[in-house]
């Protein structure tokens, strides 16, 4: 059967909806106060408390992937007001008890 007699699409034909996020994984306290360049995102529900969680792939200066999780409320909140800008560069500092991107 080819493409024109499908009566149904494929999942491929929609494109990468959810993409994978790959690299090695780090803590948030190794990348603070550290420049990153932010590659990626997916937020997705806690098995915990039904929170959310973030999964934030980036580089570093050594240009390797990395992904980092969290369940900041303030990094996912930011992360998703400029999910259209990725990539873009930040660094994530402490602020008393809570990240932020600077």
């Amino acid at each position: 059967m080819n493409k024109e007699e499908r009566k149904y699409p494929r999942f491929s034909d929609f494109g990468d909806i959810c993409p994978q996020l790959e690299g090695k994984k780090k803590k948030i306290h190794e990348i603070l106060n550290t420049e990153i360049l932010v590659t990626g995102s997916r937020i997705g529900k806690s098995k915990y408390k039904d929170k959310e969680y973030l999964t934030l792939q980036f580089e570093m200066e050594d240009g390797e992937k990395y992904i980092i999780f969290t369940g900041s409320e303030i990094l996912i909140d930011q992360v998703r007001k400029t999910k259209d800008k990725m990539p873009y560069y930040t660094t994530i500092i402490q602020r008393g008890r809570y990240y932020t991107m600077t």
